[in-house]
């Protein structure tokens, strides 16, 4: 795949090729010198949550090196054009979003960019969504908006929303540039109201910035919103296809007043890049109840000389399917899943169980704590809770969903190695307790826990109370690794080898709390010469594995946590390497916050 890219541009898009894969061939570091990687430079984006002015943010950004910069957005969407060599920020741009709407999804996040050049080479420009949902596109040189593309360089994609919910409709994810086309989702707060924005995905010009096409999620929008692709959307533009993954529909927890499957919602589907037709779509939840949302760019790849796409969930599954027809290249089976108890609910009689890959996560829940207290504590929380795996229907006693709304795999997706045929992800064994609340009982539960996370769902009969399941010291109370890296053989779906991710930094001073693995959100990037880069977890630190055997050969602890997947470019004036790894921290993770893009080289 290196191959395909010119030195100048060394990774031009968010997950390095339109299908994501994550590859670099041919890199300088290898496993002989990995261990002479050490700082290069450090730049600080000075865009860090005050928790005033500023709310919640997570730097989940991945840099793309196209031409002369490294062009970095922050949470709050300004984008950085740096130069690669110094780290020093050559422009820079501030869409001034607004900040205090205390009604809005959180954290601020932006993940990436997206970059187009017309056939001439000489238009350059830089797509930018932002969180209040602007489509903005700057000059590639100067980082000024193109006044011809939209409204003087942006589109508002907010345009006709109902204003009671527009403040829950936001961009987080890069937009996706596949020839002329600019596409793009949204994300939407799914667990707000029945009657949610629509899920549209849609096609712009990347000249002009016309809509070229619109493709609707959800059969009957009007009856259930959401359905959204708020992640990453991959391209195959040798076949005239993007493939994206949506999420649940509204509200997510509660399904009565949206009876059936859901349509295209919790799915894979492809569609024409130049028109929008829908191609095929594998839905991977029916009638969603536990917010398992497809969380991860769909992964475009070659699985024994056939073209696939392989998709991790929250769940902890990964399906394997034909990218022609969406049909399963590795066995997947309808399995009967327990019923509702809930009067108003008709939760579905089966989900589609994948045969091989097995779980990456325990298919079962298992309750731990070091001490007497925290054992006591979780029999106490769980007594009465509903726990029959991983599809357990929300109910009023309260449902145990595990893995949680983290995963088993979120965002954060996986990285691919062709010449092995491997599949590289990092997964999370998590648990989070859910209550269904009848609507005349939201403010007692209000007063009852505060602090908690309790929607209203609004047009539902419930609201939700959701929690993580933890210990004393914010400890997760299921049984470790708690953090795990993969590496899965996509020929036969057997794991090659599976090792802990991380370190609980409350743990630091326990030597076996090595193997119990952290938390993590943030992906990988696999080479040719055998080591995998992540960083992802609670404790800051960026690591070298070898892809081999797992085995950690080189790592760097950061000024924050690094909630961030990593890249590498070369720089074309020395024709040095560098790595580079955002490093601004999860407040909702609870790693190390900060403002830091980290590079790295050889020495």
């Amino acid at each position: 795949m290196a191959s395909a890219y010119d030195p100048s541009e060394f990774w031009p898009c968010y997950g390095r090729d339109p299908g994501g894969a994550r590859y670099v061939g041919r890199p300088d570091v290898n496993k002989v010198n990995v261990a002479k990687l050490d700082v290069a430079w450090t730049f600080h984006t000075h865009d860090l949550s005050d928790r005033k002015d500023k709310p919640s943010s997570a730097f989940e950004c991945t840099p793309i090196f196209v031409g002369d910069f490294l062009f970095v957005v922050s949470p709050y969407n300004r984008v950085f054009a740096l130069d690669p060599d110094s780290g020093e920020a050559k422009w820079t741009y501030d869409p001034q979003i607004a900040k205090k709407r205390p009604d809005a999804v959180e954290p601020f996040a932006c993940r990436g960019l997206g970059y187009w050049r017309d056939r001439s080479g000489q238009g350059k420009r830089v797509f930018l969504a932002t969180y209040d949902a602007k489509l903005v596109a700057l000059d590639a040189k100067t980082g000024k908006p193109v006044k011809d593309f939209g409204t003087s360089g942006s589109i508002d994609l907010r345009e006709g929303l109902d204003p009671r919910y527009a403040n829950h409709y936001v961009e987080s994810s890069a937009p996706t540039v596949t020839g002329d086309h600019v596409i793009v989702g949204s994300s939407i707060g799914d667990s707000v109201a029945v009657h949610m924005p629509s899920g549209k995905v849609r096609s712009f010009d990347a000249r002009t910035g016309k809509l070229e096409w619109t493709w609707e999620p959800l059969q009957n929008p009007a009856d259930a919103g959401s359905g959204n692709a708020w992640t990453t959307i991959s391209a195959d533009p040798a076949n005239d296809m993007v493939v994206l993954s949506t999420g649940s529909p509204s509200p997510d927890f509660f399904g009565g007043t949206r009876p059936g499957d859901d349509a295209d919602a919790d799915s894979v589907v492809a569609l024409k890049a130049s028109d929008g037709k829908k191609l095929w779509s594998f839905q991977v939840v029916h009638h969603d109840l536990w917010d398992y949302d497809v969380p991860s760019q769909p992964m475009l790849v070659d699985v024994s000389g056939k073209p696939a796409v392989v998709v991790t969930t929250k769940m902890g599954f990964v399906y394997v399917l034909d990218r022609l027809t969406g049909k399963p290249l590795l066995p997947v089976e309808e399995r009967p899943v327990p019923a509702s108890d809930v009067a108003e609910e008709n939760a579905s009689k089966t989900q589609p169980f994948p045969i091989m890959p097995k779980p990456l996560v325990p298919s079962h829940f298992e309750p731990w704590a070091l001490s007497k207290q925290g054992r006591d504590l979780l029999k106490e929380r769980l007594k009465g809770v509903r726990q029959d795996g991983v599809f357990t229907a929300p109910s009023v006693q309260g449902t145990l969903i595990y893995p949680g709304n983290l995963g088993g795999c979120n965002w954060s997706g996986g990285s691919y190695s062709p010449s092995s045929n491997t599949l590289f992800v990092n997964t999370n064994n998590l648990a989070t307790l859910l209550y269904l609340v009848p609507k005349d009982k939201l403010a007692q539960e209000r007063q009852k826990y505060p602090g908690h996370e309790i929607t209203d769902e609004e047009g539902a009969p419930y609201g939700i109370r959701r929690e993580w399941l933890l210990v004393p010291g914010n400890i997760p109370g299921s049984k470790p690794p708690w953090g795990v890296l993969h590496a899965i053989d996509l020929s036969t779906g057997n794991v090659r080898w599976q090792v802990p991710l991380g370190q609980m930094p409350q743990y630091a001073d326990i030597p076996e709390a090595k193997e119990w693995g952290a938390p993590n959100l943030g992906g990988s990037f696999v080479t040719s010469t055998g080591l995998l880069f992540i960083a992802a977890t609670v404790d800051p630190t960026i690591r070298a594995f070898d892809t081999g055997t797992g085995k950690v050969l080189w790592e760097h602890s950061l000024p924050a946590g690094g909630q961030a997947a990593p890249m590498l470019f070369r720089s074309p004036k020395t024709g040095k390497e560098y790595i580079v790894q955002c490093a601004g921290g999860h407040h909702g993770l609870g790693s190390p916050e900060g403002d830091a893009v980290v590079a790295f080289c050889l020495k």
